[in-house]
Formats: structure tokens, C-alpha cells, sequence
């Protein structure tokens, strides 16, 4: 039997460093939340591919839908031949998405390269170059991905200089000392001292920072943005490459907000495991890049579309909407008994929409300090007892659940006994 240790150590001898991971866990097989390791052991999964599996492992919808498009083809290049399935996907999306006028989409494969192309298409649309971004913000590894991406370690260290003409503006946490009257302020200032807002093409923004500890934007955050951006002919990107299908508690997160985004970017939990991502957007706009300046060899490859699709089915049969905002609660009722508790790491801030859940780790109750060496600990902890589970945040003191939103109740309150041992060990 091959060993966990014997993967790991061949992972390190073939595969760069630069590549992290957050176990030494080698999955063997999946089925909706639960996973099994090559050493046979059982893990309830609270990570969920990080957010790509809001429907699950192996869901038999999304598996049928998959195996039947194989018996078809499975590449022609979309670019070269069209397929339908490409094609009803984006009519669908552009149905439900919260997008205020007549939409359209476009299909890749990685969130990286949704975010690219939705700068891409805000700066044919604008005829502009600049784009502003938020601290805290993730928005992809590639090199302009990353650099509008607010954080530096691990994201930007080592690769170069910072391209031009992108700037950041304090993301609001109240708990860590920043309200929207600062941000706004500071990009006032922005304004005042190093770009004028017609030379900005985009401004991006994830309605829920997910990589930085599941903080939501606050209301009056994206009315003050949608209200500059009309002001000053500037594109309005939604970032719910995490925050998407479902996992809020809406189908899309800016749908929390009575202000409609641009363009949209989507990818993670799309295709429920796998490869696809998309821009959905105002059809204006989407229409101002030439043809060819668009696509990609593999983008919106027909197995991922027929999965897509499926996924989109499973959304609406099994009602897994309403379910994100039941597990939610469940999650947030069990997290605040834990709080309670004087025996256990001390957990704080509780907090986001949906099933997309968070809470800090402090060094004491009743504090905001954080504790980033006792997250390790915990999400270490948790693994040895058979839970999958993922830290974040600005400080990487921030435990984030993911669990699939198709799981059942008795799996979901077996993680949280585990989560709940973590605590305690």
C-alpha cells in the first residue's frame, strides 16, 4: 500500500516548493463530503477544494452529465467549432446573474484568467489602463492577477516589480481598525495624488474577501463604488470567483446588494470540480474587445460546460440555495456554544453569509488579537482526527469551512465535533 509519507516525499522531490499545500493528506477517493486518504482513513471535508465543490465530490448529476458529453468529444477548441453546450451555459448565466441590462459570457478555465479578461474587457470598453484593487483581495496567481491581489506574502514575494497603474485601497474590517469611511477616503486621496478616475478602467472588489478571512463588503462600500464608477465611466468588477453559486446564500453574492456590478467574474464551484471559469457581464461592454482578442485552447472545454450545466440543475432541484443559508446557521449556532466554552483555543468574530463561514483564532477571549501559530495548530489538529479544514486571512488567524452544500446534517455536525475536539486538543 502506498503511504501518505511515501507521496509526500516523492511531491517533493518532483514538484517545486512554490507549489504549497495545506496537509500531507494524498486522497484516494471522494464522495460528496467525506474523503478517504491512500491509507484508507476517512476525512469529513470542511474545505471543499476550496470552494469549488459547493455540490459536492463525484455528484451523480454532474458525473452522468460529464460521462455522457466523453461518448460525444471531449475538445474541438470553441474557437474552431463551436458547441452548444458552451452556448446554453452562457445563455443561462446570463438569465440568472445580477447584471442590470441585457448580459453575455465568455468561458475560461481558471478564476486567474477570469480576472484578467474581465481587465481586459473593462479596458477595451473604457479606452483606459488603470485599475484599482482592495487590500486583503485575491484575485489569482498569474502576474496581473497578482498583482491586483492585496497581499504580498506568499502571493507577490520574489516575482519582480509591481505593474503599473494598479493601486490599492484599504479593504473596511472594522475589527481590524478600517470602516468604509476610510476606504473611501483613502481612495479620494488616490484620486488627489496618483490617478486621475479617467484614466481607471476597473474597479475590483470580491463582494466576501475570501482569501482574506471571509470579510463582507459592506453595503454602503458598493453603493459609494457603483456610484464613482458612474460617475467617472469606470467599470465595476465583482470578484465571485469564491463567493459564487450558492455559497452566501444567493446564487451570486452581489445579490446581497441593491447595486448591480458590470461584469462578474465566476469560476471555482461553476462546474462542480471541474476546470471552468467565465466573465458574465453588461453586453455592451463584453462586446468592446476585437475578435480573437477572447478565448483560449481549452477555455470553456465541452466536458466542463455539460458539468456546468448540471451543476445548474442540481442548484434548482435541490434547492441548494435555501440549504447554504440552513448550514449557515447550523455552523454559526455550533461555533457560538464553542465560543462559550473557557476550555478551548479562544475563537472570535464569528461571521459571514450563507454557508461561506469564518471565525478567528485570538491569543485571548474577548480580544481581536490574533493567534496565526495556534491556527496551525488547529488546522493540524484537525486533519490527525480526520478533518479537512483551511485557514486564511490577513494575519492567518482565520478558520474558513467550505463544506459542500450537498452534505448532510449528520456529516456537517460530525466535522464540528471534530472541529470542536481541534479547539480543545
Amino acid at each position: 500500500m502506498t503511504t501518505n509519507a511515501e507521496l509526500l516525499a516523492r511531491r517533493q522531490a518532483a514538484i517545486p516548493r512554490g507549489v504549497g499545500h495545506s496537509t500531507p493528506i494524498s486522497a484516494a477517493r471522494a464522495e460528496n463530503a467525506e474523503v478517504w486518504d491512500v491509507e484508507g482513513k476517512r476525512y469529513v471535508d470542511f474545505a471543499g477544494g476550496i470552494a469549488v465543490l459547493n455540490t459536492g465530490h463525484r455528484n451523480p448529476a454532474v458525473m452522468e452529465a460529464v460521462k455522457a458529453q466523453m461518448e460525444l468529444f471531449t475538445h474541438t477548441c470553441f474557437q474552431v467549432l463551436m458547441y452548444e453546450s458552451y452556448i446554453a451555459l452562457a445563455e443561462r448565466l446570463n438569465a440568472i446573474a445580477p447584471i442590470s441590462e441585457p448580459a453575455k459570457s465568455v468561458f475560461f478555465t481558471t478564476g486567474a484568467e477570469a480576472t484578467e479578461n474581465a481587465i481586459k474587457i473593462a479596458r477595451a470598453a473604457t479606452g483606459r489602463s488603470g485599475v484599482i484593487a482592495f487590500t486583503g483581495g485575491f484575485h489569482g496567481r498569474t502576474i496581473m492577477a497578482m498583482n491586483m491581489t492585496g497581499k504580498v506574502v506568499p502571493y507577490k514575494k520574489g516575482f519582480g516589480p509591481a505593474q503599473p497603474e494598479i493601486w490599492h485601497v484599504p479593504f473596511p474590517v472594522p475589527q481590524l481598525g478600517v470602516e468604509v469611511e476610510d476606504s473611501l477616503k483613502y481612495l479620494n486621496f488616490l484620486f488627489k495624488a496618483d490617478v486621475d478616475p479617467s484614466r481607471v478602467a476597473a474597479i475590483i472588489v470580491e463582494p466576501v474577501q475570501g482569501e482574506g478571512g471571509f470579510h463582507q463588503a459592506p453595503a454602503e462600500l458598493m453603493r459609494a463604488l457603483r456610484k464613482i464608477c458612474d460617475e467617472h465611466g469606470i467599470v465595476l468588477v465583482a470578484d465571485e470567483v469564491q463567493t459564487g453559486f450558492g455559497r452566501t446564500g444567493k446564487m451570486f453574492a452581489m445579490e446581497h446588494y441593491d447595486v448591480a456590478a458590470d461584469l462578474i467574474c465566476v469560476a471555482k464551484s461553476l462546474a462542480g470540480g471541474f476546470p471552468l471559469s467565465g466573465v458574465v457581464g453588461r453586453a455592451a461592454i463584453m462586446d468592446a474587445a476585437e475578435p480573437g482578442g477572447l478565448g483560449g485552447t481549452y477555455a470553456g472545454n465541452p466536458l466542463s460546460c455539460a458539468a456546468a450545466l448540471a451543476v445548474l440543475d442540481v442548484f434548482e432541484k435541490e434547492k441548494l440555495v435555501e440549504r447554504s443559508n440552513v448550514i449557515g446557521q447550523r455552523i454559526k449556532a455550533r461555533l457560538e456554544a464553542i465560543q462559550r466554552r473557557n476550555d478551548v483555543t479562544p475563537i472570535a468574530a464569528i461571521r459571514g453569509p450563507g454557508g461561506m463561514v469564518a471565525f478567528d483564532i485570538v491569543k485571548e477571549p474577548g480580544t481581536d488579537i490574533p493567534d496565526a501559530e495556534a491556527t496551525k495548530r488547529i488546522t493540524t489538529a484537525a486533519y490527525e482526527k480526520g478533518l479537512v479544514l483551511l485557514s486564511c486571512g490577513v494575519y492567518a488567524n482565520t478558520i474558513r469551512i467550505l463544506v459542500p452544500l450537498t452534505a448532510d446534517d449528520k456529516v456537517i455536525d460530525e466535522g464540528l465535533d471534530l472541529l470542536e475536539a481541534a479547539l480543545a486538543a
